[in-house]
């Protein structure tokens, strides 16, 4: 008999079917990197202030940052994460139908695999959770950058004509650049020199031998104008014209486009009518004022050409322009010019009409100037009634309209009296040829030497050194200097020292320094920091004897030097290097009396020291700087587009 061998299927055997497949869960939503401004903003107000930036694992219910998981996506602790799609893991065994057979049919059979969680990272507080995501993305920013299309490739630089420097000379160009302000750890200078100092006087002297500035150093020498304003001129004068092509490139040295004449574009010829028309009617506002300056410095024909350009278009222009381009007409201003500015008396603006007056008032045979000059006039008066002559004053009594027209401002500022404001203007204004024929044909010094009746002196020598000034009258500047030893002098006096070191500038560089020596040698140096200011460079050997005689008396009296330090700060720059010789015998540490203050003495020897290190290496500078050989060729000029100064 035969035996069947086929199982029956058992009511166990029968309710084991293989269990459908389960929907995957959907992965947890990446949250989006936060953005580098939202962590500078974090990190500038800090953590405490500022909560985290989305995208920096939130921290969790005890206030402490959650940590990134190896998946990219933040995950609590105790936190596990769903298993990966079967195609995401390669190299994990896949079930086959063996397997799953045998799970179906085996009662305890295991679940599928599941990726083991990553080890527990230690938590991290929000301000190292807040470092850690500025790395991240700083490491982003500079691998994320997708390729662009190409550029077209810029035109090459201009060449640049002028001798290349010496060796020497690059050399310490390249130190003079790479020095940075200030000392390591905020101490104190010491008896090193500040080279960014001496910086000015190497283009200056650079400038002056017409040397062309290397191509390596020009990043670092535009960098060194962008931080500091008074470099610029100078700067870019020895830059030439490869800094103009650099700050085309970047936006960080556009000032230089800015500081050069019409953005650093050339200009068209002055024998070209037509395209100097074509200029002044579509090219940008630097250029037209550029042309305009251009036009003005080349010759009388040129100069009427720029006057009949301005008055076609002066209608038609901004207020803030037409401003700019009057300012343009102090360049070769003359007796021609004055139909136009009196025509500009009457314009829109106030500010145009305030520089359209003072350009009349320095022509002295003006129409402005002869009404200025009779209002003055009318105001002061010599009495001949009492024992000495003397000057009385009679200030206006209202500002009228036909002084507003010519520039009268008749609102004073705060703390100012009405009429003693509109006193000061018109005797600014007028001419000073008015008071010698005014006041019986006395010199200048003679009239400033008349007494002045109720207190109207200083009011009326302050105008008078203002009218100095802008007119460049050195005999009036002379009678109102004084003498140098006089007690007003360093007093407050009729003229102050700021009104003053003005008035000097109207002097010859010789005369300057002797009177400035002078007032040194009767006043010290408390004073004469701002009279130092306008002497020219290097100081004359008078003055410089002066100056080092001044600090050596202070350092005998025992004080501190930085209570001169404005002072020794301008010795380092402008003394004569020939000085040094002198200086050394103060360079020792003096023996210290009872009444010095403590340590003076070494003070002193530092700063002495420092004094003379500086003025030997410019002395080296000079010696790295000599003229340039004369060559047979063309002279090596520079370009018309950098002479900004």
């Amino acid at each position: 008999m035969s035996t069947n061998h086929s199982t029956q299927p058992t009511p166990a055997t029968q309710s084991a079917q293989p269990t459908p497949p389960t929907e995957p869960t959907p992965p947890t939503p990446l949250t989006p990197h936060p953005t580098w401004d939202d962590l500078v903003t974090a990190a500038l107000l800090g953590t405490d202030r500022r909560p985290l930036p989305p995208g920096i694992n939130p921290p969790d219910t005890h206030g402490t940052p959650t940590v990134p998981s190896a998946y990219g996506d933040p995950a609590a602790p105790g936190e596990h994460h769903p298993p990966a799609a079967p195609d995401a893991h390669p190299a994990l065994p896949m079930p086959n139908a063996d397997s799953a057979h045998s799970a179906s049919t085996t009662p305890h059979a295991p679940s599928a695999p599941t990726i083991p969680h990553p080890p527990q990272v230690p938590p991290k507080e929000p301000p190292a959770a807040l470092l850690d995501a500025a790395a991240v993305q700083a490491v982003r920013r500079r691998a994320g950058l997708r390729p662009v299309p190409a550029a077209t490739r810029p035109e090459p630089a201009a060449e640049d004509p002028r001798p290349p420097l010496p060796p020497e000379a690059r050399r310490r160009l390249a130190t003079l650049l790479t020095d940075q302000p200030g000392t390591p750890g905020g101490g104190r200078r010491g008896a090193a020199p500040d080279l960014m100092e001496l910086l000015p006087q190497w283009l200056a002297l650079a400038n002056s031998r017409g040397y062309g500035a290397p191509p390596e150093l020009l990043p670092a020498l535009l960098n060194a104008a962008r931080g500091r304003t008074d470099l610029r001129p100078q700067a870019l004068a020895f830059a030439g014209p490869r800094a103009l092509w650099l700050a085309r490139l970047n936006p960080d040295w556009k000032f230089a486009l800015r500081s050069a004449p019409g953005g650093g574009m050339a200009l068209p010829s002055t024998d070209d009518p037509h395209q100097v028309n074509q200029l002044w009617e579509e090219g940008l506002f630097a250029e037209r004022v550029a042309l305009l300056t251009a036009l003005r410095v080349h010759d009388t024909h040129t100069a009427r050409a720029a006057r009949a350009l301005l008055t076609a278009t002066w209608s038609t222009e901004r207020a803030e322009d037409r401003l700019m381009f009057l300012d343009s007409l102090r360049t070769g201003l003359s007796a021609e010019d004055e139909p136009f500015l009196e025509r500009a008396l009457t314009d829109r603006s106030r500010n145009v009409r305030a520089t359209a007056a003072e350009l009349l008032s320095a022509l002295p045979d003006s129409a402005l100037a002869g009404r200025m000059s009779a209002r003055a006039a009318s105001c002061v008066a010599l009495d001949h009634t009492s024992d000495t002559p003397t000057l009385t004053v009679e200030a206006p009594h209202e500002c009228d309209a036909a002084m507003e027209r010519d520039g009268v401002v008749p609102k004073p500022p705060n703390g100012r009296g009405e009429r003693s404001w509109w006193l000061g203007q018109l005797v600014e204004s007028a001419p000073l040829t008015t008071w010698q024929s005014r006041l019986g044909n006395r010199t200048p010094a003679q009239i400033v030497a008349l007494p002045v009746a109720d207190d109207w002196r200083s009011e009326l020598h302050a105008a008078w050194c203002r009218a100095a000034v802008r007119q460049r009258d050195a005999l009036w500047s002379r009678a109102l200097l004084g003498t140098p030893a006089s007690p007003d002098a360093a007093g407050p006096g009729a003229v102050s020292l700021a009104e003053r070191a003005k008035l000097l500038a109207s002097l010859p560089a010789a005369e300057r320094a002797d009177w400035v020596a002078g007032f040194i040698a009767a006043h010290g140096l408390s004073e004469a920091f701002q009279l130092l200011g306008v002497c020219a460079v290097p100081w004359a050997e008078p003055l410089g004897r002066a100056v080092v005689d001044s600090l050596n008396i202070a350092r005998d009296a025992g004080s501190y030097p930085w209570s001169f330090s404005g002072v020794m700060g301008l010795a380092e720059r402008c003394l004569d290097p020939a000085e040094a010789v002198r200086l050394e015998a103060l360079t020792a540490v003096p023996d210290e009396t009872e009444d010095a203050s403590p340590g003076a003495g070494s003070y002193w020897s530092e700063a002495f020291r420092r004094l003379v290190t500086t003025l030997r290496l410019r002395e080296a500078i000079r010696t790295e700087l000599p003229p340039p050989p004369v060559t047979n060729g063309p002279s090596a000029t520079l370009p018309a587009t950098v002479h900004g100064e």
